[in-house]
């Protein structure tokens, strides 16, 4: 049972006349003690402050922010989480996401540059580069890495091309297009919609930062993904128009990659309108949380953005 209001009185009673029996040795010590408890209660007041301030919600640079807990879906932190906005290059988790649930899927089919891929990055001046060579034969894997590495919009191009059905060219991209969405309806992805295959939209490319960590989650569960978004930087060997052979050595826009402990991916975007974008995840001791941020105001906020918020999702 707690201690009664009357028994507490009471002792403090016999502590009185105990100090006045035992005289000033007495007071000092019931003086000593009243100071140690004291700095205790004060130490711990501290304590609880910093643990206070070491957790409390982050302000970040960016206008929309998400972050769950992989492993359980729980929210760890909301800003603007189910605004729609331009999405950017992060666009390109639901291209590859298209691309490796097709059923038989061979990752080693080569598909052969075509003029309209190059065409496309000279008409378009958003327009990131994987620098894939006309008459070149690249693997679907290695259009994967030039996807999600340099973002290559060539690379999106490619892959639309292939995977998409129909007798033309721009058949095949629509239809392709058209596979994105059905897939984002297919995850519950209520407030996305793609109008491009690489995220220079027009004027319908949206999604928000918890349908795009609910993408980034989905693309996540395919180990070819897995596998290319934490590559850092790769070099492959592709074959020439005459037979040779290139190497295409690409690197990781994704600047978390060697500068966040645990970082696994994801994705990088940027635009006019969708200003600077991240989709990022990491794992640190058995735990992934993953995120993004949306309409950042530069690279370097990003980054820090996505810094904060994982460093506030691993504390809850």
């Amino acid at each position: 049972m707690g201690e009664r209001p009357c028994d507490a009185a009471a002792r403090m009673g016999h502590l009185e006349i105990f100090t006045l029996k035992t005289g000033m040795k007495g007071l000092r010590r019931v003086s000593a003690v009243a100071i140690t408890a004291g700095a205790v209660l004060t130490a711990g007041a501290f304590t609880a402050s910093a643990q206070a301030a070491t957790t409390a919600t982050p302000t970040i640079a960016a206008k929309g922010g998400f972050v769950m807990n992989n492993g359980t879906g729980k929210s760890l932190f909301t800003k603007a989480a189910d605004t729609r906005r331009s999405t950017g290059s992060t666009t390109k988790i639901m291209t590859a996401r298209v691309v490796l649930a097709q059923p038989n899927l061979n990752l080693d089919a080569k598909v052969t540059v075509q003029k309209a891929y190059s065409d496309y990055i000279v008409d378009n001046n958003w327009a990131s580069s994987a620098r894939l060579i006309v008459g070149d034969k690249v693997t679907v894997r290695q259009l994967l890495y030039g996807l999600m590495l340099p973002s290559g919009c060539d690379a999106a191009y490619a892959l639309a091309d292939k995977f998409g059905t129909g007798s033309t060219r721009a058949a095949r991209v629509k239809s392709f297009i058209g596979k994105m969405n059905t897939t984002a309806k297919s995850l519950g992805l209520t407030n996305t919609h793609f109008d491009s295959f690489d995220g220079i939209g027009h004027g319908a490319n949206y999604s928000t930062p918890r349908d795009l960590t609910k993408l980034a989650s989905s693309a996540m569960k395919y180990s070819t993904f897995r596998t290319v978004v934490k590559t850092k930087s790769t070099k492959q060997k592709v074959t020439t128009k005459s037979g040779g052979y290139r190497y295409m050595s690409w690197t990781n826009t994704n600047n978390l990659l060697g500068s966040y402990s645990g970082t696994i991916g994801v994705k990088t975007g940027s635009g006019p309108e969708a200003k600077y974008c991240l989709v990022f995840a990491a794992t640190r001791n058995g735990k992934t949380v993953i995120g993004t941020v949306l309409a950042s105001s530069s690279v370097d906020n990003r980054t820090a953005d996505a810094k904060k918020i994982m460093d506030y999702g691993f504390k809850r």
